[in-house]
């Protein structure tokens, strides 16, 4: 007798209620031998950066000194791996930003969009997107090389992942809309094709390939809309940290949701953006003597450097509280989540008070890597590698069969062992 292998997501079903199952090994589908060692990638894009003197251990390999800027993380040290020196030798200056997960050129396909299209199909999102702060610069870039709009609303974010049964049964009256229209369109332009010239005839393949392209979408959503979104114990405050000095509050609840997002396999890709505007902060009671903005233009004044590391601190204890919850919380093979979520964070800019896009500061975490080192690469040798070298071993790690990312065409494989 054949027994078919249960579905990757179960529900318990009583009395009308469907609630979805965390990721159960019981019902997991057996893994294939040639599983590869990470299934998820969260990308976390610094804009100013971070100020690399404070940044950077001052030792290289595995008995290095946690640097300052480390510190909040040093109980993650055999989980991490920091890299000096990597950058995909771009144009300088803000404009070119949006390169830190393109590569050489803006607007390519960026690296965690690569990876969706690998894994998206697997859960409900292919990828989130999310800015802590109001941001104008993109992340992420499709393969035509359109940028994808990020969340700037936790509670956005929260119905996105975990809509209840009305808000559904409200989108899927929409989707249905758009069904018929579409319909009616491929009605309309089928009848033409008798009626125009060969090269009319191409155009609107053209043209069905991407309504195909937009049923695909809508099938997919509405596909999604069948299984009962996860049931989390997760209470978000009353009112959205949108002001620009609530960015770090944001931060801290976009950690949670994406952590959460994985945990429920929402989603396996997701990006966050850390903004960096005139906005004031306050931190432990003191005001600092800047914006965040103006404090990366520090022009090597002491005081305003000390207040920059200090916001940047801020933003590594939230990476640590977000590390440890993906350390503490499992998959449906009970392993950590951190072993098999490769967490990318880094930025386009290296020296935000030069404009620089040289030696962009890197850490790896998570993702089934050896860590636990600090790897130091002079730009200034010939076959150097690149940034994305790195890139083309995150995706080897994801199981996708990459060997060129932008103008990289090797990879950091032998670093990690």
């Amino acid at each position: 007798m054949n027994v078919s292998t249960p579905h990757r997501r179960q529900f318990l079903q009583a009395t009308g209620v469907s609630l979805a199952l965390p990721m159960l090994e019981t019902f997991a589908a057996p893994a294939p031998t040639n599983t590869p060692k990470a299934s998820r990638l969260v990308c976390i894009g610094a804009y100013l950066g971070f100020y690399t003197p404070k940044f950077y251990p001052k030792q290289t390999g595995r008995d290095y000194e946690m640097s300052p800027l480390l510190k909040p993380v040093e109980d993650f040290r055999d989980d991490f791996t920091v890299f000096s020196g990597l950058d995909h030798r771009a144009k300088n200056g803000h404009g070119a930003w949006d390169n830190f997960l393109c590569g050489q050129r803006s607007k390519d396909v960026s690296l965690d969009q690569i990876v969706a299209d690998h894994v998206g199909h697997q859960t409900r999102h292919s990828s989130i997107h999310v800015t802590a702060g109001k941001s104008y610069r993109s992340m992420s870039y499709t393969k035509h090389g359109v940028a994808l709009p990020m969340i700037q609303r936790p509670s956005v974010l929260y119905q996105k992942l975990f809509a209840s049964t009305s808000d559904r049964k409200r989108t899927e009256y929409l989707l249905e809309s758009g069904q018929s229209v579409i319909d009616q369109v491929l009605s309309d332009a089928k009848g033409l094709e008798k009626r125009i010239t060969a090269r009319d005839r191409d155009k609107l393949e053209e043209y069905f390939t991407s309504i195909r392209e937009v049923e695909k979408g809508m099938e997919k959503q509405r596909k999604g809309m069948d299984q009962p979104t996860p049931a989390v114990q997760y209470k978000l405050p009353e009112f959205d940290p949108i002001a620009p000095t609530q960015m770090l509050e944001a931060e801290k609840l976009f950690y949670d949701l994406i952590a959460l997002a994985l945990e429920t396999d929402s989603t396996r890709v997701a990006t966050m953006f850390l903004t960096g505007a005139g906005q004031v902060f306050t931190l432990d009671g003191e005001t600092l003597r800047a914006g965040y903005h103006a404090l990366s233009h520090h022009g090597n004044d002491p005081d305003k450097i000390r207040d920059l590391v200090r916001v940047e601190m801020e933003h590594v204890k939230l990476l640590g509280n977000f590390l440890q919850q993906l350390k503490t919380r499992t998959d449906s093979q009970d392993r950590p989540l951190l072993d098999s979520t490769i967490v990318l964070v880094g930025t386009g800019m290296g020296d935000a008070s030069r404009h620089s896009n040289r030696d962009l500061p890197t850490l790896v975490a998570g993702g089934g890597f050896d860590h636990g080192q600090h790897i130091k690469v002079n730009p200034k040798k010939g076959d150097a590698p690149l940034l994305g070298d790195l890139y083309i071993t995150l995706q080897q790690q994801l199981g996708l069969e990459a060997n060129k990312f932008s103008n990289a065409q090797k990879n950091l494989n032998n670093l990690f062992s």
